[in-house]
């Protein structure tokens, strides 16, 4: 697995360094030499902060953790995202047995155009990778986020799929006119 260890008011000392490469050797074993592993260390004034994302194949693991120290942040991070690897594994493995995955209806909207000044504070940039939108909510829950950008596999055509309130789940499909 390669690292990629970027801090951010952080004082990153070798016994740190080595410590996260440990833990994170340990994780080898459910990933090939492609998988790349990205830190990224915080302090505060009370805190140390931690964000791990593992990407292989096109899939995330992602653990972000406050503690008083880095080396407990760590921890708990490692933890976490053994936590969803076991989760994806089993989750997959439940599904393939079951057969092939439902179809979901596509949800369609229209946007609100709001005439206030648009300030964007960040970028993201990631891989859009094609899966059927049951795929895409399942690793939607993995990064623990409330919406996931992706290709329709069985389209190809971009999507996005989203948690309701209701702990239910949409799609809304993009399509040219």
């Amino acid at each position: 697995m390669k690292l990629t260890i970027n801090t951010k008011k952080f004082t990153l000392t070798d016994d740190l360094s080595d410590r996260i490469a440990s833990k994170l050797k340990k994780l080898d074993k459910f990933f090939g030499d492609d998988a790349e592993a990205r830190i990224f260390l915080t302090s505060g004034k009370n805190f140390e902060q931690i964000e791990i994302t593992i990407y292989d194949k096109g899939t995330m693991f992602r653990a972000e953790v406050k503690d008083d120290t880095a080396l407990n942040a760590l921890d708990r991070a490692i933890t976490i995202i053994e936590r969803q690897i076991r989760k994806n594994k089993t989750r997959l493995e439940k599904r393939l047995r079951q057969g092939a995955f439902d179809k979901t209806a596509p949800v369609g909207g229209d946007a609100d155009e709001n005439e206030e000044e648009i300030k964007i504070t960040r970028v993201k940039r990631f891989v859009i990778k094609p899966m059927t939108p049951e795929e895409a909510v399942l690793q939607m829950n993995l990064l623990g986020h409330e919406f996931f950008i992706f290709n329709n596999a069985e389209t190809g055509t971009p999507c996005v799929a989203y948690k309701k309130k209701n702990n239910e789940y949409g799609v809304i499909e993009g399509i040219s006119e």
